[in-house]
């Protein structure tokens, strides 16, 4: 005798969420439309599940180690029982396969069959500099929106609501399919209500009762501060609208034009700024543009190649607070050519030992 507690993996004082959650784990797992899938395992959890998850049935199991409502009396339900519902039961399967619409090709919503319009994804290009201190942009969009003349409702203006005939005012539609694991029967929303039951008796002349309908929609984008490139904004709700649900939401997708003579290093910013040899010698005053405009800064005595010198506060503004640094990379110019007198000049440093 099958032990269906066991299949399931729980134990026996399993609360009905527990049984339910348990199911879930492994139709998820096992349904044959998966790579990891078993039709024949896939039938015995759901077995377990027609009979431990209705209370009667499960009593019954407790009590003779088998199930009588609708099973043969070789043990348990049995495969056989389920060909008429599972035995009677009636699933809505907007409840017990919320979480799994991409097993079943995308036929079950989550939040109890509540429809999502679909996400909209749109790329836009910013200059280094936008992207280090933000920016704002507008977009324009045509897309599916809400209509406006109805607000959405589907109904003309001061008209009447009727008892919807697709549903007969229930909201819900259900219905009986065939599957591998006999007939189901399903509950859903109904389409043509949206679950409310009620429908108007004169439809918006615009979107012909629909409540949506493809319309220019502009979107105004806050660019945050230091973002980077291939970063994604989010706008929840501002995708495709659809009737009866939620919108879909608007993904930004940031590109960032390189800078020629700038580049980003996590919070700062860094630059090279090509010094004569003799004033990384002897020190010198330069001029360098940041993204703030033109800072003077002092080149110290005996500054080597490659050496960075530091502007506290110039670089990428920081969310918490404060800014980054502004870093100048010294790139010293050997000279190709030297004059007589300049050459004499060496001699006698490296006469000097420098």
């Amino acid at each position: 005798m099958k032990n269906y507690y066991d299949i399931l993996g729980i134990d026996k004082s399993a609360s009905k969420d527990d049984i339910k959650k348990a199911f879930r784990k492994l139709a998820a797992k096992y349904h044959p439309d998966k790579k990891t899938g078993d039709e024949a395992k896939f039938k015995e959890i759901s077995e377990a599940y027609a009979v431990l998850g209705d209370e009667k049935k499960r009593a019954e199991y407790d009590t003779y180690g088998r199930s009588y409502a609708g099973g043969g009396p070789g043990g348990g339900a049995g495969w056989g029982g389920f060909q008429n519902g599972f035995g009677g039961m009636e699933f809505d399967l907007n409840d017990i396969f919320e979480n799994f619409g991409d097993i079943f090709g995308g036929g079950f919503q989550r939040g109890r069959g509540q429809t999502r319009g679909n996400d909209i994804s749109v790329d836009i290009e910013l200059t280094f500099k936008e992207s280090i201190f933000g920016t704002k942009r507008s977009l324009k969009l045509y897309k599916t929106n809400t209509c406006a003349t109805c607000d959405g409702s589907g109904a003309k203006t001061g008209t009447e609501m009727t008892t919807c005939a697709t549903c007969n005012g229930n909201g819900k539609i259900r219905e009986a399919r065939q599957s591998i694991m006999g007939n189901f029967t399903t509950v859903r929303e109904c389409t043509v209500c949206h679950g409310k039951g009620k429908v108007p008796k004169e439809k918006c002349t615009d979107c012909n009762g629909s409540g949506v309908r493809k319309t220019d929609d502009q979107v105004a984008i806050e660019v945050p501060a230091g973002i980077e490139n291939g970063e994604m904004i989010r706008l929840t709700g501002r995708g495709e609208a659809v009737a009866g649900g939620v919108p879909g939401d608007l993904y930004v997708k940031i590109h960032v034009k390189n800078d020629s003579a700038i580049a980003r290093n996590g919070n700062n910013l860094l630059t090279t700024l090509r010094v004569k040899l003799s004033d990384a010698l002897l020190g010198g005053s330069y001029t360098v543009e940041t993204l703030d405009g033109p800072v003077a800064i002092k080149i110290p005595a005996g500054v080597a190649h490659g050496e960075l010198l530091r502007v506290k506060g110039k670089g990428v503004p920081m969310t918490r607070s404060g800014r980054g640094d502004f870093l100048v990379k010294i790139s010293i110019d050997i000279p190709q050519k030297l004059s007589r007198k300049a050459k004499q000049l060496i001699e006698d440093l490296k006469n000097e030992g420098i």
